[in-house]
């Protein structure tokens, strides 16, 4: 690589510069989000805590929700639904045409693999969005 290459015909940055810079920035970033992941999980243990007394409140008075001057607390039932037989939900949904059953989304790597293994199958509608990114890694 030449001196003009390195550092640019522009007099701007030098790839080793923007490198370092890079990883300094990204690293930064790294810390902020494992600050910010544990002072969130602190948080979250609060309110869990708040949560469950306020439940046990609900409980005992029988009631679903309780006005306050500071906030209307309202008690719900929230359910998820999952399965641990996708074969047998396949078949299911199938047999029910209920498949507003499932989450309009494609798993990313699994539909590379997919269309990796046999590229003359591409179901109609489906189209793929690719861009160049870039990937500094430590030396």
């Amino acid at each position: 690589m030449t001196e003009e290459t390195k550092e640019g015909s522009t007099g701007k940055a030098s790839v080793e510069q923007l490198a370092k810079t890079y990883i300094k920035i990204r690293d930064a970033k790294q810390e902020t989000y494992r600050a910010y992941m544990a002072k969130s999980a602190e948080y979250q243990e609060q309110l869990d805590v708040i949560s469950a007394e306020l439940l046990d409140m609900c409980k005992s008075l029988d009631v679903t929700s309780m006005r306050t001057a500071e906030g209307t607390i309202i008690r719900k039932v929230s359910t998820r639904y999952a399965t641990n037989d996708w074969d047998s939900l396949y078949t299911f949904i199938k047999e029910h045409n209920a498949f507003g059953l499932l989450s309009q989304t494609l798993h990313q790597n699994n539909t590379k693999q997919f269309l990796e293994e046999h590229p003359d199958l591409l179901p109609a509608g489906m189209w793929a969005d690719s861009k160049y990114t870039i990937v500094v890694k430590r030396s």
